[in-house]
């Protein structure tokens, strides 16, 4: 699939069309990773900061926000809550916290890994090399670092100096790669200022990177952020922060990575209600994320508007979620749910 193949679908409003969309990228999602809804348990170990990121309501300037970070035995509960529930990966996820120390996060991960047989998905921003060596010799599995967009303009304006530039978080991505962790990234849907070609070549990019995990999700504007105020003049072609859309560069990537790793996110769910978590599922989605940050953290790890009430009691969600997956003809996925690519990148020696 080309770019101008993309921008094609991007634009396509046809239903007929698009059912036939759905249909492909359900069909490559069951060919390439079974029908198997893999359960990822999210704790969000940290809302602090020092970042600045136009859209986002735990950035650094954002003084409205309480601020707070997990002790270890706390994480440790979590993932303990995890395994309980039969997830096969936990996931830390945090802001841009120099706070979160090496070894901080070193000994989290080896706790994790010696008391369960959880698999590790770090998203802790951009961190040295040195870290992600130290974490990677703790025995942490995957890193997940978003891009959002990779149009250097629009990443330079929802991304103030005091942030990452695009061209170091796409370096990240490669050493991430280099290291031997599951990779992972993605972007947002309808940013300000978005085109329909730069979300394209965001989709080509996806492949190019060689990712294992990829998650996109509808920008949703939160007001105590630049963006969520953005009054500027918009693009003649901007890309809607719809679901629509957002299903499609589900597909779209699904079409493009098959065998990859891909939520239906609680963003999806933030805008549609359950249904939309489930149409993502049916898109060629395979991953969902259960909250499993204790809830007064959760509330206050408010990254868009009413992230925070998208997830309930642990227990009580995963027995919902778990019911309406086999509702749709899925099954609750069991084991680490490791990614397909990945595991015969490293085992055919192609990393030598």
């Amino acid at each position: 699939m080309d770019l101008n193949q993309i921008l094609s679908w991007l634009a396509q409003t046809n239903d007929a069309a698009l059912t036939q969309l759905w249909a492909q990228a359900d069909a490559a999602r069951a060919a390439n990773v079974g029908d198997e809804v893999q359960l990822r348990g999210l704790v969000e170990i940290s809302n602090h900061c020092t970042s600045n990121c136009a859209y986002c309501g735990i950035r650094a300037a954002n003084t409205t926000v309480t601020r707070y970070r997990m002790e270890a035995d706390e994480i440790l509960a979590c993932a303990r809550d995890a395994r309980r529930l039969g997830y096969g990966t936990l996931v830390l996820q945090s802001g841009e916290d120099a706070k979160l120390s090496t070894d901080f996060i070193t000994d989290v991960v080896s706790r994790v890994k010696a008391e369960t047989t959880l698999a590790v998905t770090l998203s802790l921003g951009v961190r040295p090399k040195e870290d992600l060596e130290a974490w990677k010799a703790a025995g942490a599995d995957r890193y997940l670092l978003r891009f959002e967009t990779s149009d250097p303009a629009l990443f330079a304006k929802i991304h103030p100096p005091r942030c990452a530039p695009l061209a170091q978080r796409l370096a990240m991505l490669r050493v991430i790669h280099d290291l031997g962790f599951e990779t992972g990234s993605g972007v947002m849907v309808g940013i300000p200022g978005q085109t329909y070609e730069s979300l394209a070549r965001d989709i080509l990019l996806f492949r190019e990177l060689d990712l294992h995990m990829v998650g996109v999700g509808p920008w949703l504007p939160h007001p105590q952020t630049p963006l969520g105020h953005d009054e500027g003049p918009a693009p003649k072609d901007q890309v809607p922060n719809d679901e629509l859309t957002t299903y499609k560069v589900v597909a779209l990537t699904r079409l493009l990575i098959p065998d990859a790793n891909i939520p239906s996110t609680t963003a999806l769910t933030a805008r549609s209600g359950v249904e939309g978590r489930e149409l993502g599922l049916q898109r060629g989605a395979n991953v969902i994320m259960p909250n499993l940050t204790p809830p007064a953290y959760r509330r206050l790890y408010e990254i868009y508007p009413a992230k925070a009430k998208t997830a309930d009691n642990a227990d009580a969600f995963d027995a919902r979620i778990k019911a309406r997956i086999r509702a749709i003809g899925r099954v609750p996925g069991e084991g680490r749910g490791d990614s397909r690519a990945h595991r015969r990148h490293w085992q055919g020696g192609q990393h030598d």
